[in-house]
């Protein structure tokens, strides 16, 4: 069930681009995750990456179902909506774990809280 021909050159060739360069964001994302030195910034590289590709992959797919059936798809708003609302707060779970798990080891590169130190007495 391949409907793609019935697609006009110039839709098909957006399609392509945003479904390309969301495999692309998601990539940089992913390759993130494996050069970057702390946990912090691995976290939040893959959650950038996962939100931007996932935007532009679903943008792709909007334009393409659209044109396909002349009307507007909701099931890409949907998932659009659920994945950022998730991501951000698995993201924040996962940081907040992380720091107390840093503190309660003492480790030496845990993000600072923004309060001044307390004075031992």
């Amino acid at each position: 069930m391949m409907q793609a021909p019935d697609l006009p050159t110039w839709a098909a060739i957006m399609v392509g681009l945003l479904v390309l360069g969301g495999a692309i964001l998601t990539l940089v994302g992913a390759l993130g995750l494996l050069r970057l030195p702390s946990f912090y910034a691995r976290v939040h590289a893959t959650t950038l990456g996962a939100t931007a590709g996932m935007t532009a992959i679903l943008l792709g797919s909007m334009l393409c179902f659209s044109i396909l059936q002349t009307r507007p798809v909701i099931h890409e708003i949907l998932i659009a909506l659920f994945v950022t609302l998730t991501t951000p707060v698995t993201l924040i779970l996962l940081a907040r774990a992380a720091i107390y798990r840093d503190r309660s080891e003492k480790a030496p590169q845990v993000p600072s809280d923004g309060r001044p130190p307390r004075r031992e007495k």
